[in-house]
């Protein structure tokens, strides 16, 4: 998948949404972008989509939230790294690996550290454009390069 420009948050939330349901355990999204570029809303699809409880906000000052199986059987960890300011002992410290084993795990700002994770990693990279519609592009590593196609496109 090349570009797909996502013209309304909706858009964002229903790739979000087709993503999470293809989500399972042990799989690690990075997300990347400026501030503004949706992340936090595409993580909100994601959560949709795996169907998992409590509500996704943007988890800045506790780092990362975890949010409980729902009917798809696999908890989703939403961790935002923009105040670790590349510090890998504080990511270190959230113990992700752990939880890589049993959830999804989906990183904001983790590119440049949280990759090390799993060489098996999704880096969704989400740009803002001054019309407000957003350009999303796809980086698969590892399994990745073969699973990104069960992803449909919005």
């Amino acid at each position: 998948m090349d570009k797909v420009i996502l013209e309304t948050p909706e858009d964002t939330m229903a790739f979000g949404r087709a993503l999470g349901a293809v989500l399972r355990a042990g799989d690690l999204v990075l997300l990347d972008g400026p501030l503004g570029a949706g992340k936090t809303t595409l993580t909100r699809g994601i959560a949709d989509g795996m169907g998992v409880g409590g509500r996704v906000s943007s988890p800045t000052f506790v780092l990362a939230r975890v949010h409980s199986a729902g009917a798809g059987g696999v908890p989703l960890v939403h961790v935002d790294a923009y105040r670790l300011g590349g510090d890998l002992t504080l990511l270190d410290d959230l113990d992700l690996d752990t939880d890589l084993e049993r959830s999804a795990v989906v990183v904001e700002w983790g590119e440049g550290s949280a990759e090390r994770l799993s060489e098996d990693h999704l880096v969704v990279r989400l740009e803002r454009r001054e019309d407000d519609t957003r350009v999303m592009r796809l980086e698969p590593h590892g399994t990745w390069t073969e699973r990104v196609g069960l992803v449909p496109s919005p």
